[in-house]
């Protein structure tokens, strides 16, 4: 059973010495001073390696320490001194590990040789490299099609790992490439591309330099992309304004100090945000809505001063439709389904009104709901108002958590990859792809819930956690024949197997990456704002038994494909260059790659859309309303949102400590409104039984902690995976399919067991679905 969990309000900024203790004590924790500091200097520099945490662009010049706490605790966390090697899992039976918390499996240290987990058995025994690649070739040879297999990716692979990986899949003749991006930002690909043609942001870091005005919608970036706190502190200290629109007063938004700045870690800190508009969970909508229309209420007291007549007219489409909908909106109805006051909204509109330039940035706050994809769209539609997109300073800006999730997208990892894509793959390699749909995440959890699935191959990870509903994806991957995992730690996907269960332990991002000659090989990666750059770890390889990501997908090609391969995978991969000539040759905006990608901070890629040419049907940024979506609770019912703590990174779980939000020793707890405490007769700390309903469909969760907080009424917290067993896996954003996990219905209730007798329980009425 979890403990109470003890509260420290946090007060003061962001980073600062906070920061620097926290990063010591990993140091000293995981590797040592000397190794820690070696590896820490090789961060984000060009002859380095890419950070392992979130994709925020590298600066034109960077600092000696070109790294933030968690960008930090990742590299660390990947480097540290312990290994799960073959005496680890013989002491340690599966139906033991499944009973350790995420932290506790994550501690258990690095993987050192390939695993093998046996139908029917509670162990997993060592196997070599050759009897494992058999393994998996053999499987999947026997399946009855190709589509009965699911090759799903995790964001950190890199450029050169993926599209291999996607060659692979497609030669073997399945579009089944669901990603970690299914389960994020799909509804900022999807929502963006009808919009303006473009499924990426189009801004680039220099134009933070030249915005004057800052959106960060739905986003933590002092938690969970605190490299882009530097960026917003420039813009703050020249003057810029930043609006902060989340449900929670997150402390990375109040003040700011940079741990560089030895000589201001003693003051205040510089003040980040100027607004703060504290939205209800999922009242994105009415919110940026009401923006618009008091927008428009500005226009018709100062016409022409206020929208961008002449970028509408020329570059837009649908604006006419889009005024006359949002006139019909009236106040007292977006107020309500915002949570935010009228005169609130109608002193930004005011700010924005009078900017020169504005940039929006925003991540799975805006993405993870039914009209998650909704969401992004009306925010676009505020931004193309003032024609705030295709010119300096100004455009839309999707903040990506994991370090290449863009890249492994641009190299097709992607269950339903554009007909252009497949006739350049096709004509490029010689080989003829499918070119029916593939399952995105959702759906592969659905087949293989019904035994549609034979083979499950992860290239990184934690999919069991990650996915949403926890229970029912673990019984899905059950139902499989083999699951394979290429990891470099211990996770809870090495836990829930198929018949048979397969771990392939890989290098990590800090490790050095030999050739067949010992010579060293880069590999590359893309930015949130589409600069490809190269990583190059230096680290000793946590065992000499370790094989890089590209040379095991190669091998398990090789053997799958045999004569039918139409490249030699092996010999491809065993040089990366000739990796690279393959997409130069596949995917437009890489030529020439191999050269370009040496040059000092990479190649940008070309996005038209940033020099507003929109390739949309008619060629033109289109705006789309939406209508309002509603809250409907009962009484007693919650909106619940998942998140994460400062101490994690996505499944990752470093300690159990949340500093920023003053919780400590404990992760199983629900953020609540005081009010919404006292009207279930909770106290702070109390045990709560957590209930959630959709559908029909009830699941529960118990060992949980009321905690107090800053959060509107009618709404509430849990982390992230903790809280995925409530996360139904039917209910996700319409067009996207990324789960809804921020807008989960539930009820908290006191425990019906809290005498300590208790358990951790799991529980579902949720029937299988095709």
């Amino acid at each position: 059973m979890s403990g109470r969990p003890r509260l420290r309000p946090f007060h003061g900024a962001a980073a600062g010495l906070g920061a620097i203790r926290s990063v010591a004590r990993f140091v000293w924790r995981e590797t040592g001073t000397r190794e820690g500091v070696a590896l820490l200097r090789r961060v984000n520099q060009e002859a380095g390696f890419d950070c392992p945490g979130c994709a925020w662009p590298d600066p034109a010049e960077r600092s000696a320490a070109e790294f933030c706490e968690n960008g930090a605790k990742g590299v660390l966390d990947e480097a540290t001194s312990r290994r799960a090697d073959r005496a680890f899992f013989a002491a340690h039976p599966i139906g033991e590990l499944r009973r350790w918390s995420d932290r506790e499996l994550n501690a258990a240290g690095r993987l050192t040789e390939p695993m093998l987990r046996e139908a029917g058995s509670d162990h997993y025994v060592p196997v070599s490299w050759e009897d494992a690649i058999d393994l998996v070739a053999e499987a999947l040879r026997g399946v009855a099609h190709p589509d009965r297999a699911v090759f799903y990716t995790s964001g950190r692979a890199s450029n050169e790992a993926a599209f291999l990986y996607q060659l692979f899949a497609r030669q073997l003749g399945t579009n089944n490439l669901p990603d970690c991006s299914n389960m994020c930002h799909e509804s900022s690909g999807v929502g963006l591309d009808e919009v303006i043609g473009v499924g990426k942001g189009t801004v680039t870091l220099e134009d933070f330099e030249h915005a004057d005005l800052i959106f960060i919608i739905g986003q933590n970036p002092g938690t969970n992309h605190p490299r882009m706190l530097t960026t917003l502190q420039a813009a703050a200290r020249r003057g810029a304004r930043i609006v902060s629109i989340n449900p929670l007063r997150e402390p990375g938004m109040g003040r700011f100090k940079h741990p560089q700045e030895v000589f201001r870690l003693l003051g205040a800190g510089t003040r980040m945000a100027t607004d703060h508009l504290q939205v209800r969970i999922n009242g994105d909508v009415a919110l940026l809505q009401g923006l618009a229309k008091a927008l428009l209420e500005l226009e018709d007291q100062r016409p022409g001063r206020v929208l961008d007549r002449a970028f509408i007219q020329a570059c837009t489409t649908g604006f006419a439709g889009y005024r006359a909908a949002v006139a019909t909106l009236d106040w007292e109805t977006l107020v309500e389904e915002s949570g935010v006051a009228r005169a609130e909204i109608e002193r930004v509109a005011e700010a924005y009104a009078g900017s020169q330039a504005a940039i929006a940035c925003w991540a799975m706050g805006l993405t993870q709901h039914e009209n998650g994809v909704a969401n992004i769209q009306e925010l676009s539609n505020l931004l193309l108002m003032r024609g705030n997109i295709g010119r300096p300073g100004a455009g839309v800006c999707p903040v990506r958590g994991h370090s290449n999730v863009q890249g492994d997208r641009t190299m097709g990892i992607w269950d339903r990859p554009s007909e252009a894509f497949l006739t350049r793959l096709d004509a490029g390699v010689g080989i003829t792809s499918p070119r029916g749909a593939g399952f995105n995440t959702v759906e592969a959890i659905a087949a293989m819930s019904t035994g549609r699935v034979d083979v499950f191959v992860a290239l990184g990870g934690n999919f069991v956690a990650a996915a949403p509903d926890t229970a029912h994806t673990a019984e899905a991957m059950s139902r499989c024949g083999l699951t394979v995992q290429i990891s470099t730690k211990l996770n809870r996907s090495h836990l829930f197997t198929g018949a048979r269960g397969l771990i392939l332990p890989c290098l990590g991002r800090t490790e050095r990456d030999a050739g067949p000659a010992g010579e060293p090989r880069a590999v590359s990666v893309e930015d949130s704002m589409g600069v490809v750059h190269l990583s190059s770890g230096r680290a000793e390889p946590a065992s000499p038994a370790l094989r890089s990501e590209p040379d095991i997908i190669a091998a398990l090609a090789a053997r799958t494909l045999g004569e039918r391969a139409a490249i030699d995978y092996v010999a491809t991969a065993a040089d990366y260059d000739r990796v690279r000539d393959l997409i130069a040759r596949v995917i437009p905006g890489f030529e020439d790659l191999n050269r370009r990608v040496r040059a000092p901070g990479g190649l940008l890629l070309p996005n038209p859309a940033r020099e507003r040419v929109f390739p949309t049907p008619d060629g033109k940024a289109r705006f789309i309303f939406h209508p309002l979506p509603r809250r409907e609770l009962a009484p007693g019912e919650l909106l619940m949102m998942t998140i994460r703590s400062h101490d994690q990174f996505n499944t990752t779980v470093y300690t159990d400590d949340d500093r920023y939000r003053g919780v400590h020793g404990s992760r199983r707890v629900v953020l609540m409104h005081p009010d919404d405490l006292g009207d279930r007769g909770l106290a702070s700390g109390d045990p709560v039984d957590l209930c959630s309903r959709w559908r029909g469909e009830t699941r529960r969760l118990s060992d949980f902690h009321a905690v107090p907080h800053d959060i509107p009424r009618g709404c509430c917290a849990t982390y992230f995976p903790e809280a995925n067993p409530l996360v139904p896996v039917g209910h996700h954003a319409a067009g996207s399919f990324t789960p809804a996990s921020k807008s989960v219905v539930v009820t908290v209730a006191p425990a019906e067991r809290a005498d300590g007798a208790g358990d951790r329980r799991t529980t579902s009425t949720a029937a299988p679905r095709d």
